[in-house]
């Protein structure tokens, strides 16, 4: 009788586990096909053009697109190749290599760091998918430009060409941005299909000094570090579209959390690890971070001791709004955390990936069908003190949902997320 009573309870275990399990893949099937349908309305509305790039939406709800030199074009191309992954559907693949194809030109864009963003979200898909090796040259082409950015002097690589303080209208001419850190994935591409270092020790030369001078001693973060070019050295922090200088600006900490991640990925490097755990832990547990972890677009707006810049719009918004692609990115990121930590930090993330991809995907957040200039979410923002894109939909918000809908249904099947055996963890 006792080993009956043993018996009928694993077996209770065993079939509750499965069911748990069948009830996610049913969450991210149902995701997944929202997206789908969204996609369909929203490709009614456009044709593959140099100006036709989903951003956002306009303010009479209508679709807004730039062309293919804003550093978002690489986003809507790397959602067409997820959605086409997902259904198998040939023709959304077709209509993914127009949208890739015309952003050929930027191989050789020596003008942006976002050259990572724009080639690899949706190049490095590309390449992912069909192993079609005129991608693979196109992405060395693109990292080649991205290189031409890197000071051996300053150790990192030049975000913007030029930034205006906030505060007196003072120019720099070495700022460099934590978003950076995202861009580098596209340089340990190249050294890994060319056998080239150079690419390799750029991105951890970068990522390194990024640690050093981005990152506090909490693990928040500054958004913008300013270089000076002569002596290498940092000037001081600030924020362009943060709250505050010593504010952390909510998706500057989510580019952290994923940047560092990808960089121990790429390297096996523990201290990368460690900083990406750091940051992962400082945004979870933040006191100011709500209950359905859906961050607010500055950890500390409107908070006493955080005061913006002179000419910064942040003195203009009271409302603490809240920036759906910051848990978007997140969430991505701490799929992928989740596989490289102990037992415990495992579990505290990837539980944290789920309740943000849930809250997400609940009606708070996901678009209503055919409403949100047929966006998938909802409630991002893209920069107060620039009074730009404020509670609106972003394209990239939708591309890393869709990306951690992706590692999620990956990790419930019980595969890896990352099987290329040139990467340094995958081969302990």
């Amino acid at each position: 009788m006792k080993y009956f009573i043993i018996i009928s309870l694993f077996s209770f275990f065993i079939s509750s586990v499965s069911n748990a399990q069948s009830t996610e893949e049913k969450f991210v099937k149902n995701c997944f096909d929202f997206a789908l349908i969204q996609n369909n309305m929203m490709m009614k509305e456009i044709v593959p053009s140099d100006n036709a790039f989903p951003r956002t939406m306009k303010k009479d709800g209508s679709l807004y697109c730039t062309d293919i030199y804003e550093w978002t074009s690489g986003f809507y191309p790397g959602i067409l190749w997820y959605l086409s992954e997902y259904s198998g559907d040939a023709s959304l693949q077709d209509s993914a290599l127009k949208w890739t194809e015309k952003l050929e030109p930027l191989k050789t864009n020596t003008s942006t760091h976002d050259i990572g963003f724009m080639m690899y979200c949706s190049y490095g898909n590309a390449y992912r998918i069909t192993k079609n090796e005129k991608f693979k040259q196109l992405l060395v082409q693109s990292a080649d430009a991205l290189a031409t950015r890197f000071n051996p002097k300053t150790g990192v690589i030049k975000s913007w060409d030029g930034f205006t303080s906030w505060h007196d209208g003072k120019k720099y001419y070495f700022p460099v941005i934590i978003d950076n850190m995202m861009n580098l994935e596209l340089l340990f591409f190249a050294s890994k299909v060319t056998g080239n270092p150079v690419y390799k020790n750029i991105a951890i030369a970068h990522a390194t000094t990024t640690m050093k001078n981005h990152i506090r001693k909490d693990y928040s973060s500054f958004h913008v570090i300013l270089y000076d070019t002569v002596s290498g050295k940092p000037i001081k922090g600030e924020t362009a579209q943060g709250y505050a200088d010593n504010s952390t600006w909510s998706r500057g900490e989510s580019w952290g959390i994923y940047g560092f991640t990808m960089v121990y990925r790429e390297t096996g490097d523990a201290q990368f690890l460690k900083t990406a755990c750091g940051m992962a832990d400082y945004f979870l547990n933040n006191k100011m971070l709500p209950s359905d972890k859906i961050p607010y677009w500055d950890f500390n707006a409107n908070m006493v001791g955080y005061v913006p810049g002179n000419k910064s719009n942040a003195w203009n918004v009271p409302v603490d709004y809240r920036d759906a692609s910051a848990a978007a990115i997140t969430a991505s990121a701490l799929f992928e955390l989740s596989t490289y930590c102990d037992k415990e930090k495992s579990k505290k993330y990837l539980d944290a990936a789920k309740e943000i991809l849930h809250a997400l995907s609940s009606p708070v957040y996901r678009a209503k069908e055919g409403t949100n200039a047929d966006f998938i979410l909802m409630h991002s923002t893209g920069s107060i003190p620039h009074n730009s894109e404020i509670d609106v939909p972003l394209v990239y918000a939708d591309y890393y949902y869709i990306e951690a809908l992706h590692r999620y249904q990956l990790l419930l099947s019980g595969k890896k997320l990352f099987d290329d055996s040139q990467h340094p963890i995958n081969k302990k």
